[in-house]
């Protein structure tokens, strides 16, 4: 078993207890029933045509072991909105992460809050990405009751019929989704499910090797129409500047940023790319 498939059979269990039919309606009630998020897609376009940068919330990930244990997450956002943030990725993953679903809820509570902002309104808080292993409409409410913008598709990881639904799932929760692609058949898929943001992990989470190459090769065939953003393997400007080129709208970038003692500055780097 790879280690997808590991982490996939993982959260299906774990997601198991909670699962139950969860209505449109529902879904409609809960996206009407707390604050509106920020836009996540719109703020992965940026007015002045420069590279976006999503800034992960990262505590651990299989691939590098420990980041940085202990981290505060709303410490960590508070990092990341004065460094001028565009976006937010909160890992919500416990057992390979090390985050929780209590994390996104503090992210987005403390950026609604005017107190822990001096001088910030909310509507100016960096939209926050729910980064886990998505396979139940279920966790979409959740993410939508800890005050989400979007949610994180993993195309291998799911079929058409379990792509469409928690799609359908986000839009009537009045959320944006994330569809992360490795190769082309699955881009061609993501396309076909009329993906609106497309990203490309240049890590294989079958053995979590990472090439940026991977990014070179399939932003060019995202359709225009579509938000691209480049995934891992992001450290240094050169390495945005090579996802810029390709076509990228924005970068996530975790594991860097996490261990950085100067996050503006490294932002500025990666947004400066051209």
């Amino acid at each position: 078993m790879d280690k997808l498939a590991e982490i996939m059979a993982h959260k299906r269990r774990e997601i198991a207890p909670l699962a139950r039919t969860v209505p449109e309606a529902e879904l409609v009630r809960a996206g009407a029933a707390h604050p509106r998020p920020p836009a996540f897609a719109a703020a992965l376009r940026r007015p002045d045509g420069r590279l976006a940068v999503i800034a992960e919330i990262k505590r651990r990930s299989p691939s590098a072991g420990e980041i940085k244990a202990g981290a505060s997450a709303v410490g960590q956002a508070r990092r990341y909105q004065a460094a001028g943030a565009d976006a937010l990725s909160v890992l919500t993953d416990q057992a390979y992460f090390g985050g929780t679903l209590d994390d996104l809820r503090g992210v987005t509570a403390a950026f609604r809050s005017a107190s822990p902002f001096p001088g910030m309104e909310p509507a100016a808080a960096p939209p926050c990405l729910r980064k886990d292993f998505m396979v139940h409409p279920i966790q979409v409410l959740e993410a939508r009751a800890a005050g989400a913008s979007a949610i994180l598709l993993i195309v291998r990881a799911l079929t058409d019929e379990e792509l469409k639904g928690l799609q359908s799932a986000a839009t009537a929760a009045g959320l944006d989704a994330l569809f992360e692609v490795h190769d082309e058949p699955e881009l061609e898929r993501a396309i076909r499910l009329g993906a609106k943001i497309i990203g490309v992990n240049n890590r294989d989470l079958s053995v979590f090797r990472t090439d940026l190459a991977l990014s070179e090769r399939l932003i060019p065939l995202v359709p225009t129409t579509s938000i691209a953003v480049s995934e891992s393997g992001i450290f240094s400007g050169a390495d945005a500047a090579r996802a810029r080129a390709a076509g990228a709208h924005a970068v996530l970038v975790g594991e860097a940023l996490m261990k950085s003692a100067d996050p503006a500055k490294l932002i500025a780097e990666f947004r400066a790319a051209t």
